[in-house]
């Protein structure tokens, strides 16, 4: 079980430097995707947090 683990992180890394070299573009444009729904999920929950205190 330990080999798996030391294995696993290699194979993601292996698997994104393939898809950014493969298709530089639509990686960009996950990566951005992602960054958004993040980022939108920090806003909602400072806005969540805004609205219990001034309640």
């Amino acid at each position: 079980m330990a080999r798996v683990r030391q294995f696993v992180p290699w194979v993601i890394a292996a698997f994104l430097v393939y898809a950014v070299i493969t298709s530089p573009d639509k990686s960009a444009d996950t990566v951005r995707n992602l960054w958004d729904i993040l980022a939108q999920g920090v806003r909602n929950i400072g806005q969540f947090f805004g609205n219990l205190m001034n309640s």
